[in-house]
């Protein structure tokens, strides 16, 4: 697992990354990175339910089961009524689904077992939302970019400003992604964050060059959350 929060030198690469990328260009580039993007608690809640709809499934494949478990209270000289057979029902799944909610409240568990479609949606709205707060018509000619990386997800998104969204289009930042993926999965997010960092720089200088009258106007450090 990566260490996070980073060292002071991970974070003095990126802010040098971001700092030579911005020479070339009146680009501004917002690098955060976080160790999770969301805590998938809904997950936790959807296989509880899943789980309980199971014994739900088992007991109409497997009916003796339940007169089974009727009998270990009731000794088994009669058969369970029909009231009796229901309320047994009912405390099993009360219980699986708080077995299964408990066996939930480990983080890791849920991320595993989160499905990878929602993780990315979920990391794209997070990055989304920190976009709009923090570059989003933040610079004069609205040429913000973010680079938004997510460990635990081992996801990044790359979000861009109006200026430079109508005239990059998503796929021109694959090499970026790449690079930052590449080195996330070695266990080196910073090395990561710098590589993509340089390649965003270079394809904004190529559709806004650096000017005279530039002035920085986001932070280059790197932001941690």
């Amino acid at each position: 697992m990566t260490r996070f929060p980073l060292s002071e030198s991970d974070r003095a690469l990126v802010t040098d990354a971001v700092t030579t990328a911005e020479a070339g260009t009146d680009g501004e580039i917002v690098t955060i990175v976080t160790r999770r993007s969301d805590d998938y608690r809904d997950t936790g809640l959807v296989w509880a339910a899943m789980a309980m709809l199971l014994v739900v499934a088992l007991a109409a494949a497997m009916p003796w089961a339940i007169d089974a478990k009727v009998a270990l209270v009731t000794g088994g000289w009669e058969a369970p009524s029909g009231a009796l057979r229901l309320v047994a029902l009912l405390l099993i799944e009360a219980l699986v689904f708080g077995l299964a909610l408990l066996a939930f409240r480990n983080a890791r568990l849920r991320l595993a077992l989160t499905p990878p479609r929602v993780r990315a949606r979920r990391v794209r709205g997070r990055a989304i939302r920190y976009f709009k707060v923090g570059a989003e018509k933040r610079t004069t000619a609205r040429v913000g970019v973010l680079l938004y990386l997510s460990l635990d997800e081992r996801l990044a998104e790359i979000v861009a400003d109006e200026a430079i969204h109508a005239k990059v289009p998503p796929e021109r930042w694959g090499d970026a992604m790449v690079a930052l993926v590449d080195e996330v999965r070695a266990g080196r997010p910073a090395h990561g964050m710098a590589a993509a960092v340089g390649r965003i720089g270079a394809i904004v200088a190529e559709h806004f060059p650096k000017t005279e009258d530039d002035r920085n106007e986001l932070p280059d450090r790197l932001i941690e959350l």
